[in-house]
């Protein structure tokens, strides 16, 4: 029975396949059998014999727990699992232990656990003031990086960064009094008993003999850490992964795991899988050029098993509308010609780009799904913007006045905003007019004296804003911003690169506009807009656009590329990881099967108005297009890195600078400032 499981397997599958004991690392390069070999491996473990509630395998999706659990059993004769092996994700199996150990940390095992909604709820419970995403996402950093409230505050840098961690405290103690769990508790929980309980680190250890990773590229600290104590009594972990497509360092992900796995866990084993099963020798010849220049990369290249393929186009556009029109055609093409749209997709580093294509789809009539995504005119930030605009051109649109009038926060709630509708409707006025008839002293008798000096600035402000917009048009963005802050409010948000793109975006196309239509305003925008975005439902298939991370385990037939300038991809600036966009753009290559179109622009929207760009160095550095190499300069360290200097102690870095042979770091050392070259700092 063994044998046969390995009969469909390749050699270096078969090796991987094979191995029982000690650590092995399976890299596993893209589209070259990865599940398939690790399923084999489990049936494998299982048919010679080994029980199989010995066996623990840990995903980081349900989806890909449940593909790998029916394709695993689907190789072995049911009567060899009398207990099916636990198959989960990292979360579930932290679920699972709580549930019998969460007593060792006086708790009861009654516990409930929270979703994001409710983690919002209670966070907001104890502070109104800064942003929600915010506090969210700083406190799973902390948890995920096993930070505890006080080490949090004692790192705190600046007012803001104190708070937060005050609000940590409050937040963990909330959670423990009431006995709730966050998300990240159901790892971070478990690492601690078995931290600090050497016998059930020892039991669940002996309990699980044989521990599986699928994704091993995407694991943190703390996954790695509670792996580690795992394997107490024993060193049978076998992950699998690739160290080419680590992306997702900005959710927390170190691909130091991958790279220092044969430091971590003596004597491992690593097999590499680099037969690739999806795309022509030509795709694979350019995605290995790629990645090469990258430097944290254990080494690998990808192998065509299938033949060599035509060659990769690579567009230039004068810019995105001319960019699209060509995509478009091609679509068009391919689909006349008996292609599935299924079978086609566009990817995009950053999805601000969706908005060309998604207008030249609609003109064209072609049927497009966002994967992962919204649409432009769907996306939050552009609902707000259009509402504003709205006010501009109609002061009685309430629908608009009450979407925006706490936008950016001004501190006017939802009990305000009830208030003032009850109120315009009783006097058969809008909202708008309604703060603006009223005096502040009666104002302030429906909703206080602090919102009623708000809510005149507010008013005052759009009527200002109205009659710039009536003596200059191209004014108005700049005002606009001026007056509100608007896009400035994203600023210290998760999401608030990707926010900001999109208004960008959005600003851009709005002086275009006007530039092009002289005679138009922007009640003529407005207009044509509404007639962009309204896409009928089109019965069928449809293309696929997503971001490059949302297209990460997905192929397709025939493949775009959009977006290849410097600044849109690679993003570039103050704290980008280039190497982690080169794992990006390696990844995106390595989605196409058959056809593959690289595009790039000389003109398109960046940061709200037009702009020359310059073609990716991706493209150069792939061997696709000929220009010269830019030579990066390597310093290992980026904006928010921990340091160490042998006087000044640990501080973090807040800004990197080439200097000569060398990088000068701007480091924050406990609130003090200083420039300091990189050869004089380790990270910590």
């Amino acid at each position: 029975m063994s044998d046969n499981l390995l009969q469909s397997l390749n050699k270096s599958q078969k090796i991987a396949a094979e191995h029982i004991d000690g650590p092995l690392l399976i890299l596993a390069g893209a589209g070259s059998g990865k599940t398939k070999t690790i399923t084999t491996r489990l049936a494998y473990l299982i048919s010679i014999g080994i029980d199989p509630k010995s066996i623990l395998t840990l995903t980081f999706t349900n989806k890909a727990a449940t593909e790998m659990r029916e394709r695993a059993f689907s190789l072995l004769d049911n009567s060899m699992i009398n207990t099916p092996p636990l198959l989960c994700t990292f979360h579930k199996f932290g679920l699972l232990f709580l549930k019998f150990y969460i007593s060792e940390l006086d708790r009861k095992n009654n516990f409930i656990i929270i979703d994001s909604d409710d983690k919002k709820r209670v966070l907001k419970s104890i502070n109104k003031d800064i942003p929600t995403a915010l506090l969210t996402s700083e406190i799973s950093r902390y948890k995920n990086s096993i930070l505890s409230p006080l080490e949090v505050k004692s790192q705190a840098q600046g007012k803001l960064y104190t708070e937060i961690a005050d609000i940590y405290a409050l937040y963990e103690e909330h959670l423990s009094k009431n006995n709730l769990v966050d998300f990240d508790d159901l790892l971070l929980l478990p690492y601690k008993i078995l931290k600090n309980n050497e016998k059930i680190a020892k039991d669940t250890s002996s309990k699980y003999q044989y521990i599986m990773v699928d994704e091993y590229q995407d694991t943190n600290e703390l996954q790695y850490r509670l792996l580690k104590l795992l394997c107490t009594n024993h060193n049978n972990l076998c992950v699998v992964g690739d160290d080419d497509q680590s992306i997702y360092g900005w959710r927390g992900a170190t691909i130091k795991n991958i790279l220092n796995f044969s430091d971590y866990f003596q004597n491992a084993v690593i097999v590499k899988l680099e037969d690739n099963y999806r795309s022509t020798d030509t795709i694979l010849h350019h995605a290995n050029a790629l990645i090469e220049h990258n430097r944290d990369r254990l080494g690998k290249k990808l192998v065509g098993t299938r033949q060599k393929g035509s060659s990769i186009k690579v567009y230039e556009s004068n810019d995105e509308n001319d960019e699209t029109r060509k995509i478009v055609e091609d679509i068009k093409s391919l689909i006349l010609s008996g292609e599935s749209a299924k079978d086609i997709a566009i990817l995009f580093r950053v999805n601000a780009l969706s908005r060309s294509l998604e207008e030249g789809f609609n003109k064209s009539g072609l049927n497009y799904k966002l994967v992962g995504g919204m649409k432009f005119y769907e996306r939050a930030e552009i609902k707000d913007l259009i509402a504003y605009f709205r006010i501009l051109i109609n002061l009685s649109d309430n629908f608009s006045i009450k979407r925006v009038i706490n936008k950016p926060k001004r501190g006017i709630g939802t009990t305000t905003i009830e208030k003032l509708e009850e109120k315009s409707t009783e006097q058969n006025k809008s909202i708008f007019d309604l703060i603006q008839e009223l005096n502040a002293e009666e104002l302030s008798s429906i909703v206080g004296k602090k919102n009623a000096r708000t809510l005149k600035v507010f008013d005052a402000s759009i009527l200002d804003l109205r009659e710039i917009m009536n003596t200059s048009k191209m004014r108005l963005l700049d005002s606009f911003e001026e007056t509100f802050d608007y896009r400035a409010s994203y600023d210290n948000l998760p999401d608030g690169f990707e926010r900001q793109a999109n208004i960008d975006e959005f600003y851009g196309y709005i002086r275009d506009f006007f530039i092009q239509n002289p005679h138009l305003d922007l009640k003529d925008f407005l207009n044509e807009i509404v007639l962009e975005s309204q896409n009928d439902e089109y019965s069928g298939e449809a293309v696929s656009m997503m971001s490059i991370h949302a297209s990460k385990g997905l192929e397709f037939k025939h493949l775009f590329i959009i977006g290849l300038e410097e600044g849109f991809f690679p993003i570039i600036g103050d704290g980008t990881d280039l190497e982690e966009e080169r794992r990006l753009g390696y990844v995106a290559l390595t989605r196409a099967m058959d056809n593959l179109t690289l595009s790039f622009v000389h003109s398109r929207f960046y940061k709200g108005k037009r702009a020359q760009l310059n073609k990716s160095r991706f493209l150069v550095e792939s061997g696709l297009v000929k220009g010269s190499l830019v030579i990066e300069k390597q310093s290992g360290f980026k904006k928010g890195d921990m340091v160490n200097h042998k006087i000044f102690g640990s501080g973090r870095v807040e800004k990197v600078v080439n200097a000569g042979k060398d990088c000068k770091l701007t480091i924050n050392f406990g609130g003090q400032k200083r420039d300091i070259l990189s050869s004089f700092v380790v990270k910590v």
